[in-house]
């Protein structure tokens, strides 16, 4: 079985988020199969997609510091500067990270770590909602 789909992340103040359960709500197909892949394709510039520690809020914070850190706002040597200070820093934190994710699936659930979660990485101030596409590949489950 082959299944593309495009869901929308709702949206969410610059930082690193959690977007597990959301993705998964807008993917009733998944609990069909029971093998499988997910591909996550982040279909925007300025923001990206990672997997991590998903039990500590404190990670998700210094991620959000170390990147800022690393990748400054507002320096005199970025030319693309038309849409604000944080955009150019926010495409290169895009590419950093990167725009997409494959995560296994095994009896209808993504077969994540025991403390592993989806972050949408949002390097925006006001990014707005974010679009990612989906692409399923899997068999079917016989057994339940």
């Amino acid at each position: 079985m082959w299944l593309q789909k495009q869901i929308q992340l709702k949206a969410r103040k610059r930082g690193f988020h959690l977007v597990t359960d959301e993705i998964v709500r807008q993917l009733p197909e998944l609990n069909n199969l029971g093998v499988g892949v997910m591909h996550v394709f982040m279909q925007h510039t300025s923001a990206s997609l990672t997997l991590n520690e998903n039990a500590d809020p404190c990670v998700r914070q210094d991620f959000e510091s170390y990147f800022n850190r690393i990748v400054p706002e507002d320096e005199p040597y970025y030319e693309h500067c038309d849409e604000g200070g944080d955009d150019m820093p926010a495409h290169l934190k895009s590419s950093l990270l990167g725009c997409n994710l494959t995560i296994p699936i095994t009896l209808g659930r993504l077969n994540l770590g025991v403390w592993q979660g989806v972050y949408l990485c949002e390097h925006r101030n006001n990014g707005g909602s974010r679009k990612l596409l989906i692409t399923v590949h899997g068999e079917q489950s016989l057994i339940r």
